[in-house]
């Protein structure tokens, strides 16, 4: 039987190291099939964030080969299996316990929000296009790798002035909600830090549910931020109505 040999990170905040071990390969195994492995036969204590185990909620993700993924999703024929495989924590994160890390942080961001509020006596008569406008960022799963990836978070710890990527497709979401009456622009030029992105993409390719986060969420929101900020025409049109 061929094996693929694992090098998974253990430790916690004050530090770890890599620990190798030899997983035996069966048909259609992902990476968190090895470490299940790995915790029934060599160190049972390691520490693993998993519950569905069909890439729907997000809780697995970790670093395969320095590339953020899903381990329920990354299937290990589909990896080198000529050298050893690492796995380690998603970086931007503090450490609890080897592969598990405090993505708390990410919630109390999703919470300075302003939420849905639509206008009073609302009819609640909405077009299919602004449905599926919007569809698109529901299907989060809040695995997070998109905030691990993006470099003003992860390179330049920037959670006190931005978002990052998983917040601005909520902020999409509801901007773009045709029943929504607040003014989220606001929020996203200060507060949100939204000026911050650079549009590289790296959330766009990480995201496992396929979202254009970039094209669909983030560009958007800055078309409008601009428009209203920076669009002389509509700065002047601001100007006249105030007088």
């Amino acid at each position: 039987m061929s094996v693929a040999k694992m090098r998974v990170y253990r430790g916690d905040k004050e530090g770890g190291r890599e620990m190798e071990y030899e997983v035996p390969l069966e048909e259609g195994m992902v990476v968190l099939d090895a470490l299940h492995f790995i915790q029934a036969n060599y160190d049972g204590d390691l520490a693993v964030r998993w519950n569905c185990k069909a890439a729907k909620c997000g809780s697995c993700s970790a670093e395969i080969n320095g590339m953020p993924a899903l381990t329920c999703k990354t299937r290990l024929d589909t990896l080198p299996l000529d050298q050893p495989i690492t796995v380690y924590p998603i970086k931007t994160f503090p450490i609890i316990k080897d592969l598990v890390t405090d993505v708390s942080w990410n919630y109390e961001a999703r919470k300075k929000v302003q939420p849905f509020t639509p206008a009073p006596d609302t009819d609640w008569i909405m077009y299919q296009e602004d449905v599926e406008r919007s569809q698109e960022f529901r299907k989060c799963i809040e695995c997070f790798l998109c905030q691990n990836v993006c470099h003003i978070l992860r390179n330049h710890n920037k959670k006190d002035a931005f978002f990052g990527p998983r917040v601005m497709i909520k902020m999409a979401e509801l901007e773009m909600h045709p029943l929504d009456t607040v003014d989220r622009k606001p929020q996203l030029r200060a507060e949100a830090g939204l000026g911050y992105c650079n549009i590289t993409k790296c959330c766009t390719d990480v995201c496992p549910e396929d979202i254009h986060i970039t094209d669909n969420a983030i560009i958007p929101l800055k078309e409008r931020v601009a428009d209203t900020y920076f669009d002389p025409l509509s700065w002047l049109f601001g100007k006249s109505k105030k007088g």
